[in-house]
């Protein structure tokens, strides 16, 4: 059986931000979404982010998600170089616990776009869950699956504390 292209590529400018960019990866597994790791630094390998970045289309990917912390280029430098969406996820950083980051992506010039989720561990889940929801709306498998998480999270929550 031939496995299925990543629809989803999943970058990070470190490894130390993958124990945060994995959970991203953890959903899109449970969710069945085929995607791929990579660590691309926009500093350090700057020949790395060119080549992943310009042939995400044609490689197949639909949607990209990038950690990145401090200076955080990485989800930026991802968009200019590609028109499929760029899910942008701020690292939580030691020196300033991520606000350095999250505002380094968030502020993106008009005409290059990145969707920029919270701090995080709840950013880098958030990003799947985005990244599926956008892959879904062509996808009525993956939205069958989409509804049935959100719908066992919501039974999850209990009525009364314990």
């Amino acid at each position: 059986m031939v496995e299925a292209p990543p629809s989803v590529g999943i970058i990070m400018g470190s490894q130390s931000d993958w124990p945060t960019m994995k959970l991203a990866s953890d959903i899109l597994t449970k969710l069945s979404v085929t995607h791929e790791q990579k660590i691309v630094s926009a500093h350090r390998t700057p020949g790395r982010l060119y080549d992943y970045a310009t042939s995400a289309a044609e490689r197949g990917l639909k949607v990209i998600i990038a950690g990145a912390g401090g200076a955080a280029h990485l989800p930026g430098m991802a968009a200019a170089m590609t028109r499929i969406p760029v899910l942008g996820v701020p690292i939580q950083s030691k020196t300033l616990s991520g606000i350095d980051s999250i505002l380094s992506i968030a502020q993106m010039p008009a005409g290059i776009p990145v969707g920029t989720l919270a701090i995080g561990d709840a950013g880098a889940k958030n990003a799947a869950l985005l990244a599926a929801a956008i892959l879904a709306i062509s996808d009525p498998a993956l939205a069958e699956r989409l509804d049935a998480w959100r719908a066992a999270q919501t039974e999850a929550v209990a009525d009364q504390p314990v």
